[in-house]
């Protein structure tokens, strides 16, 4: 495979293409690479590449014509990319698709950027290495460069292991050891030193799904378990316990009617059921549903005495454990207050709403609703406890929302129909704050 690369500072790359296995790989002719820089089809009289960027703000903007006229150098340029931390992230699947190209072309951006005019009239696929910021492209594209090299066949000394390896699969790798066989205390896992093959892989799977939930749980939605990997996953504990400081609160009282004033609205059967049977999915320290009404009260309480301690849950004891988490709650602060005293924690406010041009009082000022991402949330649930309100009617009432720490992004907030069943949207919330690692 041949790699161009267009770098304003080719020498960044003359220690990393010319050792190891790389080096052996070019002297093989697996590998070929051509490094091209912009500045030298720059016609000013400095060589400049760079401009100040139209509409003002910090740093300088590669300008377009340098590097087209770079890019038109490049006999061979099969598929073009811009190095972007804008762009698709640089996955194994990724990679995979890109060893099967014929030659790359990659281009470094610097400064602020590349100009967009010259990124849309060469077609180039910006792809990503990460979220951090880096100073250029240069270490992003050697990233892509070692993870698409790696896979051609003939680079690594024994085929299979260009993918037996972390990602590779949809999981983190398992762990290795080698000699001594003991180390600081700690022995080699049994299993590997005996003679069965089965055993040992069964192991690395294990050992690999484990690592997993522990450390990128969130990869575990998209790899491909079959029954045996989920049942071992059932059989640990999740590592965080996110879950059991997120409390769901569903209030009736005070939320907004079709007229958009506040209002009162009933129970409702099925959201009770369906909320616990969430909360108990998720392991959620509880659902508490609020009414001001006395007789909404007493009916949500006998309804949950059913399935807890009547008939109810003697017939169905799976439904019995999940409503022992419902809780009758006459107002918000009390649900504040009894979550403070069951958690020895003052727990932050999270608010839902599916109004995007709602607005709000903050202090002295009215302003719109400035929504928070689940990554906030799920941070603060690493350190205390959270009440996830939602609201019954057309939504919570403004005093509400005015008090909350955060308001959660809406579920599905894009579409022009935007109407989900409070306890659908609950499940929802409740999956994108915790997934399997609650």
């Amino acid at each position: 495979m041949r790699f161009t690369i267009l770098t304003l500072f080719p020498e960044f790359f003359q220690g990393p293409l010319t050792c190891a296995q790389m080096a052996r790989a070019r002297e093989a002719g697996i590998v070929d690479f051509a490094l091209v820089n912009p500045r030298d089809f720059s016609t000013g009289r400095y060589c400049h590449v760079d401009d100040r960027p139209y509409g003002g703000g910090p740093g300088m903007v590669m300008q377009p014509e340098p590097l087209e006229r770079a890019l038109a150098s490049v006999e061979r340029p099969g598929r073009k990319i811009v190095l972007a931390p804008s762009g698709r992230q640089l996955t194994q699947s990724l990679a995979r698709e890109l060893a099967r190209e014929e030659a790359l072309t990659l281009v470094c951006g610097r400064y602020e950027g590349i100009d967009e005019r010259l990124i849309e009239a060469e077609g180039l696929e910006a792809i990503g290495v990460g979220e951090a910021v880096l100073n250029g492209g240069e270490a992003a594209a050697l990233c892509l460069v070692e993870a698409v090299a790696r896979l051609l066949p003939g680079f690594m000394g024994k085929e299979e292991s260009g993918e037996d390896e972390s990602f590779s699969h949809g999981l983190l790798e398992h762990p290795h050891y080698t000699r001594p066989e003991e180390y600081l205390g700690r022995a080699v896992p049994e299993v590997l030193r005996g003679g069965s093959h089965a055993a040992i892989a069964r192991w690395r799977r294990e050992a690999s799904l484990a690592r997993t939930l522990a450390r990128r749980p969130e990869m575990l939605r998209e790899a491909p378990l079959d029954g045996a990997d989920i049942n071992f996953l059932r059989g640990l504990a999740h590592p965080a316990a996110l879950g059991r400081g997120l409390f769901l609160c569903l209030l009736h009282h005070p939320v907004l009617d079709k007229a958009g004033k506040t209002a009162t609205v009933s129970l409702t059967n099925l959201d009770i059921h369906d909320m616990c049977r969430v909360s108990r999915t998720y392991e959620l320290g509880g659902a508490f549903f609020v009414t001001p009404l006395d007789d909404q009260r007493e009916l949500g309480q006998r309804l949950l005495d059913h399935w807890t301690e009547g008939p109810g849950g003697q017939a169905n004891p799976d439904r019995g454990q999940a409503l022992r988490l419902g809780r009758m709650a006459a107002s918000l602060d009390e649900v504040l207050e009894r979550v403070a005293a069951r958690t020895g924690r003052t727990p932050r406010l999270v608010a839902t709403s599916a109004r995007a041009g709602y607005r709000v009082r903050r202090g002295r000022k009215e302003r719109m609703i400035a929504f928070t991402p689940p990554g906030v949330v799920r941070g603060w649930l690493e350190r205390e406890p959270v009440v996830l309100v939602l609201g019954t009617g057309h939504g919570l009432a403004p005093e509400v929302l005015e008090r909350s720490d955060a308001v959660l992004t809406p579920v599905r907030g894009f579409s022009r129909y935007n109407h989900l069943p409070v306890r659908a949207a609950a499940a929802i919330l409740a999956d994108r704050l915790l997934g399997d690692a609650g």
